[in-house]
């Protein structure tokens, strides 16, 4: 063709260069697109772990592709990419440089042209709408890839296939408290102990007074608060129960959780036995007059028991009626048909309340909890109007300067903060183990610390009040008494009339005869003393003896004298029982969650395991209804289960602060609360609990050592109780009892040093939950909106 006619009709030309450019349009929107998605690929795989240790991305697994990846061959074969390939424009060219040009032909060709650029924005269209396709679903697999953690991290139990060779290893949702209340209540009912009560007020009466009561709080600050927050905080960081816990903070000091567990289950063992005891004291109680009130007469006869009439009715119902004491701890005999059942109903109610794990333990808790609370307001301001209890006050307020300089006293509160915030025997570990990471536990460790001392602060003046009054009507009777047998021996001229008691002494018994003998000269007081007793209100209130004799016996009594004592007696005992049965749900669960952390095949079973947990504890705690059983208990408690409880928090409080490091742990949590945590905690760990521990184990180990080895028996032929010699085999028993429960401590020590296990891990298996393992993105971000946690259970 001329080119004039080239000239005359520029379309070919127009419609080739239009094509050109659209062709160079493209490339440059291809260029930015690929600028544009790259930085993301590269900002993905630098703000991830690597692809190999968080899983390879799906389009990098075996027969899977993204939608980039299938439409990467659709988009080759696309218009777009036709068009691009076999060069439209240049074919249209090429066909009119070779046509032969006319009228005719020239129209047509004109309109073929038309047709054709028609159709080349047609594929232009496409090929722009496939494209944006492509991108799209580039970036698509971009933010699959960085959303790919985690979905996986948050729903592990959907997206998991185990493989059949695996079927060992369960899936395990672990169960939390549903609030904040329920778990404070578990830990407040746990720590607040009857025993613990009535001991706190045996030290208060015989340490000092209210300076016993300063020492107490001191030592609560020094060791109490700090250890029950390295309790809580072990726990509640790593999700496990008492035994694994401590292996995964030190492995060399792992043997520690068999020791807790083991002393965790023996004292479970008489736990439950006090709550026999109290049940079987309730159920006495509703006959209108009490049992334990007066002595029971003789069958077929209106005179009253021999062996009653020589004690008090009190005395002789607990250790005759209730126990069927035997004389002697060597004195054996089938346990004790009453309690046996009594025992049963106490098993069967804390079983009835655990069977469905912490759903209906809490619930539990907000009736177990702030019933006694109710119970002992109302027994409080009872006893606060009865005759005597100004001065069982007047005992509680006096104090003692001399005792903040006697170790023995310091020791003593030190011991007795241990035993009044469970501290060693692994439930606060197994509680806190079942709530969220990111709870404030120092602030619990606080609270629980608070309501355990308000606690015995709001029994103590029941208990001196009631010692108040029982002394004053016990002091009243024997002077009355003692006024008749005088005025007799007068009578009878086997005294001097200067013993003749004044004649008004029964207005005012007690004042009157304690004054009256004082004022006699030494001779005729002589004389009259060796008739009859001296009648003391001091010495009858100081009288009172610890353990379980202080409510079975001391209090009942108490009880029986005050008017409606039916009522009263029925309050104190179901307060009682309401007690000890939440201390014993909070010490159970120190059992079932080690036991289900350690063999994960218990997890499936839980109702399971807990009927045959506790099927087993009432078969081993029936040794303990026995006639001699009370005596074994006292072993326990009075010798054994001390010295056990000081080890295992001395080598908690290193596991924390020495083998992993307080700086470190506290760091962990510092991290996890948004706020620092007070330095003082850390020196606390690492300096002054350390000492004060070991110094409180040394005195434990030399009174100890120094103690007599006896104890308070009933000596059925005179109706008194004696003071016995444990025999040798029973100091032996003791001995045993306490290596064995420490043995698992040097024994998990040498396996580490054999198997070449180091002190202080640096690496953790990656299902165990803690700052080593998690990762990154996970330690240093708060996980306040964390609900539950969900682990793949597969070292068992």
């Amino acid at each position: 063709m001329c080119q004039c006619c080239l000239d005359a009709h520029p379309l070919p030309l127009l419609l080739d260069e239009h094509l050109r450019s659209q062709q160079k349009m493209r490339m440059a929107e291809a260029q930015r697109t690929k600028r544009r998605v790259a930085p993301d690929e590269r900002s993905t795989q630098q703000g991830r772990p690597s692809l190999e240790n968080t899983g390879a991305a799906p389009e990098s697994q075996p027969g899977m592709k993204t939608e980039a990846q299938a439409s990467e061959p659709s988009l080759s074969k696309t218009p777009s990419t036709e068009l691009s390939e076999s060069s439209p424009g240049s074919q249209i060219w090429d066909k009119v440089r070779r046509a032969t040009w006319s009228p005719t032909s020239w129209v047509s060709e004109a309109q073929g042209l038309e047709a054709r650029a028609a159709k080349a924005r047609a594929w232009e269209a496409q090929a722009f709408e496939a494209q944006s396709r492509a991108s799209q679903s580039k970036q698509n697999s971009v933010l699959r890839m960085i959303a790919a953690p985690l979905a996986k991290r948050k729903h592990l139990p959907e997206k998991l296939q185990v493989p059949e060779k695996e079927k060992s290893k369960v899936l395990f949702t672990r169960p939390v408290w549903s609030n904040k209340v329920e778990y404070i209540l578990a830990q407040v009912g746990y720590s607040v102990r009857p025993g613990d009560l009535w001991h706190f007020t045996f030290l208060w009466l015989h340490n000092g007074g209210c300076s016993f009561l300063l020492i107490y709080i001191f030592m609560m600050f020094l060791i109490g608060i700090p250890l029950l927050f390295l309790e809580m905080a072990a726990g509640q960081r790593l999700r496990r129960g008492s035994i694994d816990v401590w292996k995964l903070i030190s492995p060399w000091i792992g043997g520690v959780g068999y020791t807790s567990f083991l002393v965790c289950f023996i004292g479970g063992l008489y736990l439950n036995v006090v709550n026999a005891w109290t049940l079987s004291y309730l159920s006495q109680s509703f006959q209108f007059h009490l049992p334990w009130e007066k002595c029971p007469l003789v069958k077929n006869s209106t005179d009253f028991d021999p062996e009653c009439a020589q004690t008090t009715p009190s005395m002789y119902f607990w250790y005759r009626l209730t126990l069927k004491a035997s004389d002697r701890i060597e004195d054996g005999g089938p346990p004790v048909l009453s309690l046996s059942l009594s025992l049963l109903v106490a098993w069967c109610l804390v079983a009835a309340f655990m069977i469905n794990g912490l759903k209906s333990t809490g619930k539990v808790m907000y009736l177990l909890v702030p019933v006694p609370y109710l119970i002992v307001l109302c027994l409080l301001i009872r006893s606060l109007l009865l005759d005597g209890a100004v001065f069982g006050l007047r005992h509680l307020a006096s104090a003692k300067i001399s005792a903040m300089y006697n170790m023995n006293v310091w020791c003593r509160a030190g011991t007795q903060v241990l035993f009044a915030l469970g501290l060693g025997f692994g439930p606060v570990v197994a509680i806190s183990s079942h709530m969220h990471p990111s709870n404030n536990c120092l602030h619990d460790a606080f609270l629980v610390a608070l309501v355990n001392l308000v606690t015995m602060l709001l029994f103590t003046p029941f208990f001196f009040s009631l010692l108040g009054f029982r002394a004053t009507v016990i002091t009243q009777h024997c002077s009355e008494k003692s006024a008749e047998i005088l005025m007799n021996l007068v009578a009878t001229r086997k005294l001097p009339p200067e013993a003749q008691p004044p004649l008004n002494l029964f207005d005012r018994p007690t004042s009157i005869f304690t004054s009256w003998l004082k004022s006699l000269p030494h001779p005729i007081k002589s004389m009259v003393l060796s008739h009859v007793p001296e009648c003391s209100l001091e010495q009858q209130f100081l009288k009172v003896k610890e353990g379980p004799s202080f409510a079975f016996l001391a209090v009942t009594e108490t009880m029986s004298f005050i008017p409606g004592s039916v009522f009263w007696s029925i309050l104190f005992f179901l307060m009682l029982l309401i007690l000890e049965l939440s201390t014993t749900i909070g010490n159970m669960q120190g059992i079932i969650t080690p036991l289900q952390d350690t063999f994960s095949c218990f997890r499936k079973y839980t109702k399971l395991l807990t009927v045959v947990v506790f099927v087993l504890m009432f078969l081993c705690g029936l040794f303990f209804i026995r006639p001699s059983g009370i005596y074994f208990f006292k072993l326990l408690t009075e010798y054994w289960i001390v010295l056990p409880i000081i080890i295992i928090v001395i080598f908690e409080n290193m596991a924390v602060a020495w083998a992993y490091g307080a700086r470190r742990f506290l760091a962990d949590f510092a991290i996890l609360w948004d706020r620092p945590i007070s330095p003082i905690i850390r020196w606390l760990w690492c300096c002054l609990s350390p000492i004060l521990l070991l110094v409180l184990l040394v005195t434990t180990l030399i009174h100890l050592f120094l103690k007599s080895f006896t104890y308070v028996a009933w000596d059925s032929s005179t109706s008194k109780e004696v003071l016995r010699q444990y025999p040798s085999w029973g100091l032996l028993a003791m001995i045993a009892l306490v290596i064995i429960g420490i043995l698992p401590i040097p024994t998990y020590f040498v396996y580490c040093l054999t198997h070449g296990i180091p002190f202080n891990v640096t690496s953790w298996h990656k299902s165990r939950i803690s700052s080593r393992c998690l990762p990154l993105s996970v330690q240093l971000s708060p996980i306040k909106e964390v609900q539950s946690e969900e682990i793949l259970q597969d070292d068992n």
